[in-house]
């Protein structure tokens, strides 16, 4: 959407005015903004002709189609589901508190991607999770065998409460993070390159091989970081793909 490619089904084309003022309303929207200081904003854009009622209609419109898309039937099968969260500030009852925002992505046997559903609560402990898992459930998602997500404690315990079937992976991109984390500046570059080899290789022993060879290297001393990647050997399994070689073309075009 931000790059333009995408608009959206339930936003009629409009004239270049009409688009600058609901790109207006929409932005604040968004942000929380009431539709007394939307009503404020346009007019002190210079925009006349528009009632409070109109922006309280455009508001509504978006209302009915957030809950509509929310609450949509899931039809097909999501053998893969990838699940996140973000933290951004919400106003609620004249106070701006901080919410946990959820989303889960799912992936279809062909690579398509679909946002599943999301959800905004206080924190991400198991309870929210739980609930926000089983309204997926509820709505039709089937199908689900592996789960990747970072290894946040309540989010782990909520998945196989609900994905007994399923598989957990945990997310590269937050593991890959959590590894640089650890690491001084100036080795982060180079490590990168180590453990991103680990993770190109087509099995777990080659995997650990690869690993092993890292660790055992004689520049790792003088660098400071094989201490590090031993510890990474204890988390490697749950990093690495579980699925055979015909599902592999789609779980790497999209990590």
């Amino acid at each position: 959407m931000r790059k333009g490619t995408h608009f959206p089904s339930f936003l009629e084309p409009r004239r270049r005015v009409d688009q600058a003022l609901y790109a207006v309303i929409q932005e604040a929207y968004v942000n929380g903004v009431s539709t007394r200081k939307v009503d404020d904003l346009v007019k002190s854009m210079g925009i006349e002709g528009i009632s409070k009622s109109e922006v309280s209609r455009i508001c509504q419109a978006l209302d009915e189609a957030v809950t509509a898309f929310r609450n949509r039937q899931l039809d097909g099968v999501y053998p893969y589901v990838w699940l996140d969260a973000t933290y951004v500030k919400v106003r609620m009852q004249g106070r701006v508190l901080s919410m946990a925002v959820v989303v889960a992505v799912g992936v279809r046997d062909d690579g398509e991607r679909e946002i599943l559903g999301f959800d905004v609560g206080p924190a991400e402990d198991a309870p929210f999770w739980l609930g926000f898992l089983r309204s997926l459930v509820a709505r039709g998602l089937q199908g689900v065998q592996l789960v990747i997500s970072d290894a946040h404690e309540g989010l782990r315990k909520a998945i196989p409460v609900v994905f007994a079937q399923a598989v957990w992976q945990r997310c590269r991109v937050h593991f890959m993070r959590n590894v640089l984390s650890l690491v001084p500046k100036t080795q982060q570059s180079l490590v990168g390159v180590v453990v991103r080899s680990i993770f190109l290789q087509p099995d777990i022993e080659a995997a650990r091989a690869q690993l092993k060879k890292a660790i055992g290297s004689p520049e790792q001393p003088r660098r400071n970081y094989a201490g590090l990647l031993q510890g990474v050997n204890d988390l490697l399994h749950a990093a690495l793909r579980h699925f055979p070689p015909g599902s592999d073309g789609v779980l790497q075009n999209l990590r």
